[in-house]
């Protein structure tokens, strides 16, 4: 096991990740305020939106209209999703200078998520890494179903380093490890960090998991022995998949923040506003649309 990093990087997904699993609209305003607020509690990296059709998520529509009202610090990165250069081409003109790509180390999950195969979504982002290195926007890779499939079951290893290697080859700075619906445990989290790990440096990986069987904050403890340095939570546990039946949420930013600094590992996050933002988040949707979010912190 490597030693425990100094510092870990959270980057937070709940303003994207999380908001597009609510079952209504969340207002332009409250994600506006929400992303706004996560950027007063230290974050630095806050995914702020998804510029994929409306007609596949609804819940995003708003997207050019929130990157746009969001206030950027400087310092800070409000990477967007994007499917495809159409996706590409609105993020971009509303100033967008990150972008993250995803794919799924399941073909099944594919098929169902994307109506593609691994290969053919990774076809569509040859074009859309192209135009972002001739505009200087950096890319940030996800790939999912790491630890399983939802519709396959068991997904191999070596699809995943394969899908993992192919996105860091195109010109990814970081992939995104995600176990979409929660069934990973700490050592085959290990095992399969490891593998990535093979083929693609450790510096340019981050872990993605999903809380639902509580063995999240294990899983990254066990993936931090390794020597990873990049997690991504969303505030208070918000979030799922539409396409993974049982994924109940990614892992709560509160709870790694709490455990990161209780190891006296530092994140840069003031940890009492990030409660509080939480606390926040989760009554206003409640109020506002009666959904139940992850956790109350």
């Amino acid at each position: 096991m490597s030693p425990l990093p100094a510092h870990v990087r959270i980057v937070e997904v709940g303003a994207r990740d999380g908001l597009q699993n609510e079952k209504t609209i969340v207002p332009a305003a409250v994600k506006v305020e929400l992303i706004d607020r996560l950027t007063d509690c230290g974050l630095q990296t806050i995914e702020a939106t998804s510029f994929v059709s409306p007609k596949w998520v609804p819940q995003l529509a708003d997207a050019a209209d929130v990157f746009a009202a969001i206030r950027k610090k400087p310092g800070v990165r409000y990477p967007v999703l994007v499917p495809n250069l159409q996706g590409y081409d609105r993020a971009h003109a509303v100033g967008a200078t990150e972008i993250a790509v995803f794919t799924a180390a399941s073909e099944a999950f594919n098929r169902k998520n994307i109506n593609a195969s691994i290969d053919e979504s990774i076809a569509r982002f040859a074009p859309v890494m192209e135009r972002a290195r001739s505009d200087g926007v950096a890319v940030r890779g996800y790939v999912s179903t790491v630890l399983g499939c939802p519709y396959q079951g068991e997904v191999p290893l070596a699809d995943v380093v394969r899908v993992a290697k192919r996105l860091h080859d195109l010109g990814c700075y970081e992939i995104s490890l995600g176990d979409t619906i929660g069934i990973g445990t700490p050592a085959r989290a290990r095992m399969m960090l490891a593998a990535v790990a093979q083929d693609v440096p450790m510096s340019a990986l981050a872990v993605h998991f999903h809380d639902t069987r509580g063995q999240a904050l294990a899983n990254i403890l066990a993936c931090l022995e390794l020597g990873v340095g990049v997690v991504d939570s969303a505030v208070s546990g918000v979030g799922g998949c539409p396409y993974a039946h049982g994924a109940t949420g990614n892992v709560a930013s509160e709870d790694v923040v709490y455990m990161l600094h209780g190891m006296g590992i530092s994140t840069g996050i003031d940890l009492p506003k990030l409660i509080e933002t939480g606390r926040w988040l989760s009554a206003r949707l409640a109020r506002d649309n009666g959904s139940k979010v992850g956790k109350a912190a």
